[in-house]
């Protein structure tokens, strides 16, 4: 069993490193993938491992991007990491949202959209989105082409987008991504804001979810510690493939390719669950 619990983390790794970058919802089909690799463990340490999973991937971000995300850098210029700080602010300012929104939410938005049926909703209505705002996009001239051209109020307006990520299946990228192509970024700009936002966002999470786990009287013993480090490396190494395939990718394509396969999937799901039940 402890075998065959460490092949399903490396799955379910797998899944996170791919899907956290991809707006396609990772939480969502970390849930859709346990209706069919389902670890042997309590329905707490899932929740808990499906969040915190998530910091491998969040790693990736941070080990790719150092350079750029690090002010006190000796190989900058002193206007270049007054930029830095600027845009640490900047995601500070953006994650305000949800952490007001979120925190009191968590329990309730686990009870009610933790669920098969919601994720497929969800994945259909952002995949309509993001064809429909590609489209509306196409001849338009994105204000911000470089990150320095996001304004607090820019990430203030993503970061209230970051707020509609808290619903299973609708993707954090995916919409913080769409709500930076409409408050006029570039793919490129808009996608990448949305990987530092996820830094404090995703650490965030991530200790929430494993204080709740402890207070509500649970433990680790070994067996759930490998599991958990196997999943999260896993998500580390997939992650930093997955970043740059999506970064070269939206060099020359836009999102509408993520916007189809999420409406197809959902589609399918909601024919699975219709049949299973």
């Amino acid at each position: 069993m402890f075998f065959a619990n460490i092949i399903k983390a490396v799955v379910l790794g797998v899944i996170e490193g791919i899907t956290e970058w991809l707006p396609i919802s990772s939480t969502g089909h970390l849930i859709l993938a346990d209706e069919f690799i389902q670890l042997e463990a309590s329905e707490a340490f899932m929740t808990m491992f499906n969040v915190v999973i998530q910091l491998g991937a969040i790693l990736a971000v941070v080990v790719l991007y150092f350079n750029k995300l690090n002010p006190f850098s000796p190989s900058k210029s002193k206007e270049e990491n007054r930029d830095t700080w600027s845009l640490w602010f900047k995601v500070i300012v953006a994650i305000i949202p949800s952490a007001i929104i979120g925190l009191p939410l968590d329990d309730w938005l686990d009870a009610h959209f933790h669920k098969f049926l919601p994720v497929a909703i969800m994945l259909i209505v952002y995949g309509i989105a993001f064809i429909v705002v590609e489209k509306r996009n196409r001849d338009r001239v994105p204000k911000a082409t470089q990150l320095t051209d996001i304004t607090f109020r820019f990430a203030f307006v993503i970061g209230m987008f970051q707020v509609l990520a808290l619903i299973p299946g609708t993707s954090r990228s995916g919409a913080t991504i769409l709500g930076g192509i409409l408050v006029g970024a570039s793919r490129f700009v808009s996608a990448e804001f949305s990987f530092f936002l996820g830094i404090p966002t995703m650490f965030g999470a991530s200790l929430l979810k494993v204080v709740k786990f402890i207070t509500s009287g649970n433990s680790f013993d070994f067996q759930g510690i490998v599991i958990l480090l196997v999943g999260t490396i896993v998500s580390f190494l997939v992650s930093v493939v997955a970043i740059k395939f999506l970064m070269n990718y939206i060099k020359k394509n836009d999102f509408t390719a993520f916007g189809w396969y999420r409406i197809v999937l959902g589609i399918i799901l909601i024919g699975y669950w219709a049949f299973a039940m």
